[in-house]
């Protein structure tokens, strides 16, 4: 990897680690960089998994106070995300990479779409808000945790997408607590499915280190002044990073 390539992983990172704070799609930006500086793409997807765990970290601990009292609803949704993203992980690094490479185009553009309707989904979160309902959710929403779960695993750009507009229609909560436990619940995901491919997984400690060092970085300043962005340019950028990306595998 070139000083210039370093510089663009390490840049991405940061990009990464704000956007997962906020909207939660950093993926869509680390992936596609990675797989422009030469990366195979299941080794550029575990590589960006280990670089995404601190990341998520200073997420969760730039949204402390909003977690302070949510322990017993992290727990249990949690257990839901570390099953999900072990199976993710091991359907990763058991179905053949070509499996990976003609499902990725598919997860991408869907997540695309995601980050676009976002704006409808949280004028519905904000739309259904009243008092009471299960304050740490129904079954459903333990199944689409799951789910998540193993999406997140497997490939998990915008998990967090969908973690928001499945707790945000599934629990009577505020939005920026919702967000928290979103965040804490990609940390889950991100490393069991790191932990597992640290064992079964060829990892580019390069490109891991560098979007570690850049997320770290970003997932504090998004959790201090991600709000203030504008949300309407920040999913511009997601969404033409992310069709370069599936631009890049149809082509290759």
């Amino acid at each position: 990897m070139t000083l210039w390539e370093s510089i663009a992983v390490l840049v991405a990172g940061v990009g990464a680690g704000m956007i997962n704070v906020i909207v939660g799609s950093g993926t869509l930006i680390t992936f596609p960089v990675l797989l422009a500086v030469g990366l195979p793409p299941v080794t550029a997807n575990v590589s960006n998994t280990f670089g995404l765990v601190p990341g998520s970290l200073s997420g969760v601990i730039g949204y402390r106070r909003e977690l302070a009292d949510q322990g017993r609803r992290v727990l249990r949704l949690g257990t839901a995300s570390l099953l999900g993203g072990l199976v993710g992980a091991l359907l990763l690094t058991r179905l053949p990479s070509g499996a990976f490479d003609a499902i990725v185009p598919v997860l991408i553009l869907l997540a695309l779409v995601l980050v676009v309707i976002q704006p409808r989904v949280a004028k519905a979160v904000a739309a259904r808000r009243r008092p009471g309902g299960d304050p740490d959710g129904s079954p459903v929403l333990l199944v689409g945790v799951f789910l998540t779960g193993i999406y997140g695993g497997y490939f998990g750009a915008a998990q967090g997408v969908l973690l928001m507009a499945l707790m945000g229609m599934l629990l009577q909560e505020d939005l920026q607590r919702i967000n928290a436990v979103k965040n804490a619940l990609a940390m889950i995901v991100n490393a069991v499915a790191a932990l597992f491919f640290l064992f079964t997984s060829t990892v580019n400690w390069t490109a891991a280190g560098l979007i570690a060092a850049g997320s770290l970085v970003g997932g504090l300043v998004g959790a201090k002044v991600g709000r203030r962005l504008p949300p309407t340019a920040l999913r511009g950028v997601i969404v033409v990073v992310g069709l370069v990306a599936v631009a890049k595998l149809l082509l290759s």
